[in-house]
C-alpha cells in the first residue's frame, strides 16, 4: 500500500512541481489549495504527511496545524515556508509540526524530510499498538515492565509481529508465554483472523493429527463424520503450538511437511488443501534438552524458530514483581467489586522476595486469593498465602544431610519446571503425589 501524501499550498504551479516529484518515487498524492479544500478533505482517508503551507489565503497555516492534528492525529505535518526563522520552526512544532522546509523547494531535502516523517509515524504507531494490545490483554491495565529483559523482549515483539516469520517461545511454566504469543498475533497484519491455540501435551497420541490436520468420516474407531483440523480454523490468522516438544516424534515429522509445503491432507484423505496462517510454537523445556533427548526433531527446530524469544522466570525479574501485582490487584478487585487500591509496605516486601516457582501465573492466582480474603482497604502481609523464607524451619541446607540437601533442591528444581503443579512434579520425580506433599512440609518448601 502506498504512503499518502497531501500538498496544501496555494501555488498551482508549486502543487505540481511536488505531485510530480512525490509521484515519481511511488507516494499517492492528493492537493488542497486552501484551508477551505484541506477541510473538506477531513472526511478522506487520513493521509500519513501533510505539506502546509503557512501562508494560505484565507488562514494562517500555524493556526491550521492543532486542527489538522486534531482530525488526523497520526499524520506527520511538515510546513512549508518563504519566511523561514528560528522562532517560526520552534512554534510551529509546538503545536505539533514535525518539521518545516523553505521555499524554494530543493527536492533532495523535501523528499529526505517525508521519508523521515513516514519512520516516525510508523514508529509512533507500532508504539501506539503494543500500548493498546498490552492494556487489552491485562484486563484494561498495562504493566510496565521495569525489567531489562523484559523491555529488551518488548522491543523485540514489535519489531518482528508485523513479519509474517515464524517464533518459538521459550521459558518455564506460568512465564507468560501464551500472552506473548497473543501479542504478537495481535500486533500482526493477521490480528483480524482468528488465533488458534493446541496444548500439545494435552491430547492423545491417536486424537492430535486428527485436532491437527482434521480427518476424514471413517478414518478412525469413532470418527461419525468430516473433522475441520486447527489449521483450517487459523486460516488467515496464527496457530499457537504450545508444549511443541510433548507432540509425539512421528506426528512432528508430519507438521515439517505441512510448514514445508504449506499443504494439509486430513487423517485418512486422499487431497490435500492449501493453508495460510502463521506459526508460533511453545515449550516450558530447555530446547537444547529437548534436541538431546529426541523430545524435539532438529529440522523441525530450525523451521518453527526463524525467532526464539526466552521469557525468563520472575525470580530473575523481580523489577516487575510489583507492577504486575499491582495490575492484577486492580482487575482482581474489580473483577470482586472491591475496593483495594495497594498493598502494605510489609505485603511489598514478601511479594518481592519470594521465588515464584509458577512464576507470573503463581502471583496473579496469589493476588486474586489475597482480594478475596483480605478484610481491609488495603492487602496485608498476613492475607498472602506465601512464605517467608525466614519464617520456614529447615530451609537451611546446613541442617540437612548431603542426600537431604540434594533431593530437597531436585523437588525444588522440578517444582519449577512445572510451575507449581504437584501432581506433575510428583509424575516426574516417580513418587506418589502425597509422598511429595510430606516432603514439601519436612523441608518446608514453600510451594
Amino acid at each position: 500500500m502506498r504512503n499518502k501524501i497531501l500538498v496544501v499550498d496555494d501555488q498551482a504551479e508549486l502543487r505540481m512541481l511536488v505531485r510530480m516529484m512525490l509521484e515519481q518515487c511511488d507516494y499517492e498524492v492528493s492537493e488542497a489549495a486552501d484551508s477551505a479544500a484541506l477541510k473538506a478533505s477531513f472526511d478522506n482517508p487520513a493521509p500519513d504527511v501533510v505539506l502546509l503551507d503557512l501562508k494560505l489565503p484565507d488562514a494562517d497555516g500555524l493556526e491550521l496545524i492543532p486542527t489538522v492534528k486534531k482530525q488526523w492525529p497520526e499524520a506527520e505535518i511538515i510546513v512549508l515556508t518563504g519566511h523561514a526563522s528560528y522562532e517560526l520552526a520552534v512554534e510551529a512544532i509546538k503545536r505539533g509540526a514535525f518539521h518545516f522546509q523553505e521555499k524554494p523547494i530543493d527536492n533532495k531535502g523535501l523528499l529526505n524530510l517525508v521519508e523521515k516523517a513516514l519512520e516516525r509515524k510508523l514508529l509512533a504507531v507500532e508504539a501506539s499498538s503494543l500500548r493498546q494490545a498490552l492494556t487489552t490483554l491485562s484486563g484494561g491495565s498495562a504493566p510496565i515492565f521495569q525489567s531489562p529483559a523484559m523491555k529488551d523482549i518488548m522491543r523485540t515483539i514489535e519489531r518482528i509481529a508485523p513479519n509474517d516469520v515464524s517464533v518459538l517461545i521459550t521459558g518455564e511454566s506460568g512465564t507468560g508465554k501464551e500472552v506473548v504469543a497473543d501479542l504478537i498475533h495481535a500486533l500482526s497484519p493477521r490480528n483480524k483472523g482468528p488465533i488458534i491455540k493446541i496444548n500439545c501435551a494435552a491430547l492423545p497420541r491417536e486424537l492430535i493429527e486428527s485436532e491437527l490436520f482434521g480427518s476424514v468420516k471413517g478414518a478412525y474407531t469413532g470418527s461419525l463424520g468430516d473433522r475441520e483440523g486447527l489449521f483450517r480454523q487459523a486460516e488467515g490468522g496464527t496457530l499457537l503450538l504450545d508444549e511443541i516438544s510433548e507432540m509425539p516424534v512421528d506426528t512432528q515429522s508430519k507438521l515439517l511437511r505441512v510448514l514445508q509445503e504449506k499443504e494439509v491432507r486430513p487423517v485418512g484423505g486422499r487431497t490435500t488443501y492449501k493453508t495460510d496462517c502463521r506459526i508460533l510454537a511453545s515449550t516450558n523445556r530447555r530446547v537444547e534438552d529437548a534436541l538431546k533427548e529426541g523430545k524435539l526433531r532438529e529440522d523441525l527446530f530450525y523451521r518453527i524458530s526463524a525467532i526464539t524469544l526466552y521469557l525468563p522466570p520472575l525470580r530473575e525479574r523481580r523489577e516487575d514483581i510489583m507492577p504486575l501485582a499491582n495490575a492484577f490487584l486492580k482487575r482482581s478487585a474489580s473483577q470482586a467489586n472491591r475496593i483495594l487500591t495497594e498493598f502494605t509496605p510489609a505485603a511489598v516486601e514478601r511479594l518481592k522476595k519470594f521465588d515464584w516457582p509458577g512464576n507470573v501465573r503463581q502471583l496473579q492466582n496469589e493476588v486474586q486469593r489475597a482480594v478475596l480474603m483480605c478484610d481491609g482497604k488495603v492487602v496485608d502481609v498476613h492475607d498472602l498465602s506465601v512464605t517467608d523464607v525466614s519464617e520456614s524451619g529447615g530451609t537451611d541446607d546446613q541442617n540437612l544431610t548431603l542426600m537431604e540437601a540434594m533431593e530437597r533442591n531436585k523437588i525444588i528444581e522440578v517444582l519449577r519446571e512445572t510451575g507449581g503443579n504437584k501432581l506433575e512434579t510428583a509424575k516426574r520425580l516417580g513418587i506418589g503425589r502425597q509422598t511429595l506433599y510430606n516432603k514439601i512440609k519436612t523441608y518446608a518448601i514453600a510451594a
